[in-house]
């Protein structure tokens, strides 16, 4: 991630925001996600006066945007403190929560406060979870800085660090107390790094949104342009996809594993590769896998499978991964957190907007589909 310039959070691009809001059963669970520009000015609003003290953890590579928050806080009355911590998915560890524990405990962090987290996804997820357990619960504002973060980890709840074993196998549901989406900070974004973030929009449009998969094919140039009007409003489709699914079941005890579609295998894929892969290269894979076991299935056609293949491949995305990998990859899959025991399950289409869950009745079903992918 480069340097985010500190004139993102300005106003350029127009002074209009977007209120976007996911409800719950408890009215700590409903919040609103805001799309748009100057919006640390809404800070205060959203955290009253009974906060004294934020903690503004940030990874290293957006120290000075970490530095440009807390000041912004400080002259409107507020303590801040800065934890900063690794990038990407170096920073969901336990041994980086506990130094944010210690950091909170340090400076004598009460519930009434709060944590504020600046950066991508990896960074959301471990925000999330310190303020999850920390004196079992502090509110926490999320500023996602990349298109990844805006459109998936930042909005919904779920928080988690990873284990030598998998990915996000420890973790809570803590709702933010808001999440501000702030279009500048993707301005310096790496082209490679926005058109992986697309992953998660595509994954939106094949679930629920078609008009998604529509304005990418489009608009093949202005998706490549993070200020463009056309990637506003995918961000903003996509959330609204997340915002409906999150809002009718929080715990992902129904619904919610929609949002899972190609992620089992995604995930298995980024810890075969160490997580040195992006999150939405390694999705984009695992659309492609569950789009071939949607047609092995007897649910889905060609049609969608080519299309799929198509939109990530315009995308600069992978959609084939080595052939030498899946033994490796099924046993992380075993243990993904949607398996209910010796059954691995996946999301599959049944059509545009048609997901539903598969039961796989025999492993060798995943073999012969993981074939069509295999280089």
């Amino acid at each position: 991630m480069t340097e985010a310039n500190t004139a993102a959070f300005g106003a350029s691009g127009g002074q209009d925001i977007t209120y976007i809001s996911v409800t719950g059963n408890a009215p700590r669970e409903n919040y609103d996600v805001l799309v748009g520009h100057n919006l640390l000015s809404k800070i205060p609003e959203i955290l009253g006066n009974q906060a004294k003290k934020i903690l503004v953890i940030h990874p290293r590579a957006l120290r000075s945007t970490g530095e440009l928050v807390m000041e912004d806080l400080r002259k409107v009355g507020y303590q801040s403190f800065s934890a900063e911590i690794p990038d990407a998915e170096e920073a969901k560890h336990h041994q980086v929560a506990a130094f944010c524990w210690q950091v909170l405990g340090q400076n004598d962090f009460t519930r009434t406060d709060a944590i504020i987290s600046v950066g991508g996804g990896a960074i959301t997820d471990v925000a999330g979870f310190v303020a999850a357990t920390w004196l079992r619960g502090v509110r926490v504002i999320h500023i996602p800085t990349t298109l990844l973060g805006m459109v998936d980890a930042a909005v919904g709840g779920k928080t988690g660090i990873n284990t030598a074993e998998g990915k996000n196998l420890v973790g809570a549901f803590w709702p933010p107390a808001a999440v501000l989406c702030e279009i500048g900070t993707l301005r310096t974004l790496p082209e490679h790094e926005l058109l992986t973030g697309m992953a998660e929009v595509v994954k939106c449009g094949f679930i629920a949104d078609p008009q998604i998969l529509d304005i990418i094919e489009g608009n093949p140039e202005k998706i490549r342009d993070s200020q463009s009007a056309v990637v506003r409003e995918l961000i903003e489709r996509a959330i609204r996809v997340k915002a409906e699914v999150v809002s009718e079941d929080l715990r992902e005890s129904g619904r919610r594993e929609i949002l899972n579609y190609g992620h089992t295998l995604g995930h298995a894929v980024e810890h075969a590769e160490r997580y040195q892969w992006r999150h939405g290269a390694a999705v984009a894979v695992g659309m492609v896998f569950a789009a071939e076991l949607s047609l092995a299935a007897g649910y889905a056609d060609e049609a969608l499978v080519d299309r799929t293949r198509s939109i990530l491949t315009s995308l600069d995305l992978p959609v084939s991964y080595r052939g030498d990998r899946w033994k490796d990859l099924l046993d992380t899959m075993r243990r993904d957190k949607k398996s209910r025991g010796a059954i691995l399950r996946f999301i599959v289409l049944e059509g545009l907007a048609r997901p539903r869950v598969y039961e796989v009745p025999d492993e060798s079903i995943l073999y012969m589909t993981y074939q069509e992918i295999a280089e």
